[in-house]
């Protein structure tokens, strides 16, 4: 993925150097999304289009790099902040801000390429936060119509023939999919208690003796949220005595 940066600083030379550095940047690569000479015309282009990173001035006319980037934490979603300065004596107060980082005048190739890779870094870490503050979910067709079935629901997968029933505390829904891919994609949450079932480990709520007309004397797993019992196979005991104390 190539950053997209804007370049915010009122000299024109002092972006030109910066296209031209960043040209030379490879892990990751880098272009230049926009230019602004003043936190103004920065703003304007911010809420116009998108960017990944902020290359940063401080000191400026009218409003200073400082209060631009003030602004930016206000963001739904704020670009990155790099701080390209002559002076030194900000730093404190750029980190207090969120800064990436803080580079001064003249810019090094070496020090541009570490602080794009904190840029990047840091998008990353911001990607699979929002990626695991979506709920997973399952979609089911059901007589004509899909359902999305939200996968903290679900109490257990069973197999059944050619079908994967899936229960809720509420009711049941028939899956076409293979339990073993399930149990791959799933395994944080669910876990193999019979070559036949996956339980929600959150689940489960106890472990008893259990005649089975097959199977005879074993055991069962009994589950929060509704009466089912489901056989244990002698494999997955330990396994199901180690969630019930974890």
């Amino acid at each position: 993925m190539t950053l997209q940066l804007l370049v915010v600083d009122d000299e024109p030379l002092a972006r030109s150097r910066l296209r031209t550095l960043l040209g030379d940047c490879r892990a990751p690569a880098a272009g230049v999304g926009g230019e602004a000479g003043n936190a103004a015309q920065a703003l304007e282009q911010l809420q116009r289009l998108r960017f990944d990173a902020v290359l940063l001035d401080i000191h400026m006319p009218g409003a200073d790099g400082l209060a631009l980037a003030q602004a930016l934490r206000r963001m739904p979603q704020p670009p990155a902040v790099v701080f390209v300065t002559a002076y030194a004596e900000h730093a404190v107060a750029a980190f207090e801000l969120d800064a990436v980082d803080y580079l001064t005048k003249p810019v090094r190739l070496e020090r541009l390429q570490t602080a794009l890779q904190k840029v990047d870094r840091l998008l990353q870490a911001r990607a699979g936060a929002a990626a695991a503050a979506v709920p997973e979910v399952l979609l089911i067709q059901d007589r004509g119509r899909t359902e999305r079935v939200p996968l903290a629901e679900v109490l257990y997968f069973k197999a059944e023939l050619k079908y994967i029933t899936v229960r809720t505390a509420g009711r049941s829904y028939i899956l076409d999919a293979s339990l073993s891919e399930l149990e791959e994609r799933h395994a944080a949450h669910f876990l193999r208690v019979h070559r036949n079932a996956l339980v929600a480990r959150r689940a489960v709520r106890a472990l008893e003796k259990h005649y089975d007309p097959e199977e005879g004397e074993g055991w069962a797993v009994r589950l929060n949220g509704i009466e089912d019992l489901l056989a244990v196979s002698r494999r997955q005991l330990s396994a199901v005595r180690e969630a019930l104390t974890s």
